[in-house]
């Protein structure tokens, strides 16, 4: 032999070895007139993650598959025959259960002869080294064996050498990672990058991490997908493991685990196979075949279950008459009854919604236009259309439809088009009206969330509002379309909410720094932050001492800057002592609150002596302000906060109840209440700090619930109408909100390895009533507020798999029912002045269900367990000498 070609021989084995060692394997490639054989195995668990659920569903498949070239190009690229045959199917059926309890032995699965033979009809695939380039089969085929067919194509998608790539594969367009040692490739897919044509709808996946209703109320999905490949001359063993853990962001407790396994193991030895097949190109090779074979998408196609058990529009109106909904919100069985309507409604036809809507009761009218607006089908939207005439309907009921948009989780721009058509052009009651267009910048908020600015829609929304706040006369015109700018939190209008908010009158001044306040942490910029400081530092003109503490607290709450913090705390020294003592309490809490974004630069700052000792901090004034937590879990951290701000003759200002709720990361307004009250300090003849305008004498309430402004309430304005409600009041509280709303609304199909998928479903419906009252006795020199909240929770849970043999549902379905009383007692007789707060809970009761339901062939099973009972009600201790008091007051009261 020639001792250069040995020598030459020795190097490329050499190189060959190098390139192996470092993460390159040779050219990939199945031979000719070879037939290669796989025992292919797949393994899917369902399980609810609860303990105390029912045991879940749980398949097994195994099958031969066969795989053999049909032709190959110059260039390498490969037309391949895929072939799966003798598949047989087991599940665990709950009636066979060992007595452990971990389940009898696994029942065979019959197959029908109609998936038996599309199961064997070959699929083609066009494969180069390792990459499935095209793919082949029946577009008849149906939608689960011609996607089962893709997971075991997918197992053939690989890469011979190390790096990153995006691949398509059954989970769609996704970003891998390889790894190449030796002959071992290990492939790590990255599943939350992976993009594929949308099955279902979902209001939580799409939208921005800012927007935190979605990221509270949305569902979380923790997945995992590696798979390992063995090479040696050829493909020899694959092995795909995959996990899926999705739950509730609010509870995790009961959520759902998918565990995918598949395996590929090459059956020896190599048998002789069907030759190759002439042919100049792909399509030539791919003619000569039997049977029509189109190209394909490779990502798994969407499945929509047909339901045989899902309530019916048509069959609920035969029996209209004798089931009637009973219309306590505050009863979890409402809101059970809410989702049930929104179901039917989604499903129905246009003339059964309006059938319905006709039929209705009174009292059962807003029930059935709120399930419609959240159903926001072309047929339920088009029958809200020819049903409601804003010219003649009562108040109440246009007002509920307003709300009821304004609170949907996932508008669309057909419902902010009916919105606007309904309010366009026509006369309407001023509640009407002010509503409309609150609800209308909650409505193109959330548009623009879901990134729909460039509707026609939203445009047409966005100048409605810009347009009526340049033709707005009144003040309280003006309010109500800053108001909507606040819903709306678009960044292009922060100039126009400037503008208002330093050169308006106090009220426009507090509406437009209110609506700011509702923007983001990004978006308060340099800009901003010096109008602010010009308001709290009254560089050009004087404002009203809500406007200023306003004012700070934006410079407070986001990312302030030391010298803010610095000089707004040495101004204090200056204001009056009341104002002092809010402001100063308000920077103390954000020392406590672990969550409050200024809280480092705050502690930094209390290092110097000079600002940080009891001089500085010892106001003498009643005002108040602190927060706590209400209730924690490993989930969510709900708060209640409280701020009360007196006038120095120890009338109530201002008082600010806010319930947050703080969630992976995210913090949501679930409900602010704020009960203000001026002009009080001249009926003590007490006369206005100059430079200050002389305030109208006036108390009202306005409330922000879920992030939704709703139109403000008037109690009474100028003396007049005080002395008329203080002699003619019925003393009944004034309902802030009442109603059902779909707080969660998710659905979306995860496509598995194997081809299966799994549909995630989740509905949570609330029913709310909201009830403020605000009692006024000038003989007794007393105040008295109250606000009560009563609700119910309902949240549906659920995953479905659906494969040709074996269809499995695992459902959890949790609610509550809940009652919280704010109470407060001023009495300003004495001096000082006695306040006492009083913030109860009723007990709680709650329950609980799993169920698990199996379908294989003849046989089905449904499993249920579960769990109820009731937390104990309490009554919050605020702190120390607010319980004194208490005693004080309740105890005098009595006698």
């Amino acid at each position: 032999m020639n001792p250069q070609a040995v020598l030459g021989y020795i190097c490329l084995l050499c190189f060959s070895f190098v390139s192996t060692a470092k993460g390159n394997l040779q050219p990939l490639s199945f031979q000719p007139g070879t037939l290669y054989q796989y025992r292919y195995t797949l393994d899917i668990q369902l399980d609810h993650t609860s303990t105390l659920s029912p045991q879940g569903a749980w398949l097994r498949a195994e099958a031969l598959v066969q795989l053999h070239r049909l032709w190959r190009d110059q260039g390498g690229e490969e037309l391949l025959q895929v072939q799966i045959r003798d598949l047989k199917a087991q599940h665990k059926p709950e009636e066979e259960r060992s007595k452990d309890g971990t389940g009898g032995p696994p029942a065979e699965i019959a197959l029908s002869q109609e998936a038996q033979a599309e199961l064997q009809q070959p699929v083609f695939i066009s494969w180069s080294s390792g990459k499935v380039k095209a793919f082949y089969g029946d577009e008849a085929e149906s939608i689960l064996v011609s996607n089962l067919k893709r997971g075991v194509v997918s197992l053939l998608q690989l890469q011979p050498h190390t790096g990153t790539a995006v691949e398509e594969d059954v989970s769609g367009s996704c970003q891998v990672t390889y790894t190449v040692s030796n002959h071992s490739i290990t492939k790590t897919k990255d599943l939350l990058s992976c993009t594929k044509p949308k099955s279902g709808f979902t209001s939580v996946a799409f939208f921005p991490p800012c927007f935190s209703f979605f990221k509270i109320f949305g569902v979380e999905w923790q997945p995992t997908s590696k798979s390992q490949y063995i090479v040696k001359d050829n493909l020899q063993w694959v092995l795909a493991e995959e996990s899926h853990v999705v739950f509730p962001a609010l509870r995790s407790t009961t959520g759902i685990k998918i565990s995918s396994r598949q395996q590929l193991q090459l059956v020896s030895p190599l048998m002789p196979g069907p030759t190759e097949v002439a042919g100049r190109s792909l399509r030539d090779a791919l003619a000569g075949t039997e049977g029509q074979h189109q190209p394909l998408g490779m990502a798994s196609l969407p499945f929509r279950r047909v339901c045989t058990h899902c309530p019916s529009l048509r069959a609920y109106l035969k029996a209209f008459d004798s089931q009637r909904v009973k219309m306590d919100t505050s009863k979890a069985a409402t809101a059970w009854q809410f989702q049930r309507f929104i179901q039917m409604l989604r499903s129905a036809k246009k003339r059964d919604v309006l059938q319905l809507l006709r039929r209705a009761p009174e009292e059962m009218l807003p029930f059935v236009v709120e399930a419609a607006v959240a159903a926001q089908s072309v047929a339920s939207l088009a029958a809200l259309s020819d049903f409601l005439d804003f010219s003649k309907e009562p108040k109440s009921l246009l007002e509920k439809f307003l709300y009821a948009a304004a609170f949907s989780p996932r508008p669309s721009g057909e419902l902010l088009r009916l919105v606007l058509d309904k309010l366009d052009g026509k006369q309407l009651a001023p509640e009407v009206q002010e509503t409309g267009i609150v609800a209308m910048g909650s409505l193109v908020g959330k548009l623009c969330q879901q990134k729909l600015c460039g509707l026609q829609e939203v445009e047409r929304g966005v100048e409605t509002i810009l347009r009526g706040l340049r033709g707005a006369e009144e003040e309280s015109e003006v309010v109500i379309y800053l108001l909507a700018l606040g819903n709306a939190v678009l960044p292009e209008t922060i100039p126009t909410l400037l503008d208002h908010a330093e050169e308006g009158p106090a009220t426009i001044t507090t509406a437009a720094i209110s609506a700011l306040r509702r923007f983001p942490a990004q978006h308060i910029s340099g800009k901003v932050k010096r109008v602010m400081r010009r308001i709290f530092h009254e560089k050009r003109k004087s404002y009203e001492k809500a406007c200023r503490l306003a004012a700070a607290e934006i410079l407070l709450n986001n990312e302030p800057l030391p010298m803010d913090v610095i000089n707004i705390l040495l101004a204090a020294n200056e204001l009056e002592t009341e104002t002092a003592t809010f402001l100063l309490l308000k920077v103390q809490n954000s020392l406590r609150a672990d969550y409050h974004p200024a809280r480092k630069t705050m502690k930094d700052i209390m290092r110097d002596p000079r600002i940080n000792n009891y001089n500085f901090f010892s106001k003498a004034g009643i005002s108040s302000s602190f927060s706590g937590p209400l209730t924690v879990t490993q989930d969510l951290l709900s708060t209640f906060g409280l701020d009360l701000l007196f006038l120095e003759g120890g009338f109530l200002r201002k008082s600010v109840s806010d319930f947050s709720l703080l969630s992976h990361g995210q913090q949501l307004r679930a409900a602010q209440v704020t009960i203000e009250a001026q002009g009080m300090e001249l009926m003590l003849g007490e006369n206005v700090l100059e430079g200050e305008e002389e305030p109208e004498l006036m108390a009202g309430m306005s409330a922000i619930f879920f992030d939704v402004q709703l139109r403000p309430i008037v109690f009474f304005q100028g003396y007049t109408d005080l002395m008329a409600k203080v002699l003619l009041s019925s003393g009944e509280p004034t309902s802030v909100v009442k109603g059902n709303l779909l707080l969660m609304d998710h659905h979306q199909v995860i496509p598995l390895q194997s081809g299966l998928q799994v549909a995630i479903k989740l509905q949570g419906g609330l029913g709310l009533d909201i009830s403020a009252n605000m009692d006024l006795s000038i003989w007794e020199q007393e105040l008295k507020t109250s606000i009560s909240t009563r609700g119910s929770l309902a949240i549906d849970f659920q995953a479905e798999l659906d494969a040709p043999f074996l269809q499995a549902t695992l459902r959890s379905q949790t609610e509550l029912e809940t009652s919280i009383q704010f109470d407060t007692i001023l009495r300003f007789s004495s001096s000082p002045v006695l306040m006492c707060l009083q913030l109860k809970e009723e007990q709680v009761p709650y329950r609980e269900i799993f169920t698990v339901s199996k379908s294989a062939g003849s046989q089905s099973s449904t499993t249920r367990k579960g769990r109820q009972g009731t937390v104990p009600g309490q009554e919050f201790a605020l702190h120390q000498a607010n319980s004194k008091v208490c005693n004080l007051l309740l105890t005098a009261e009595e006698e």
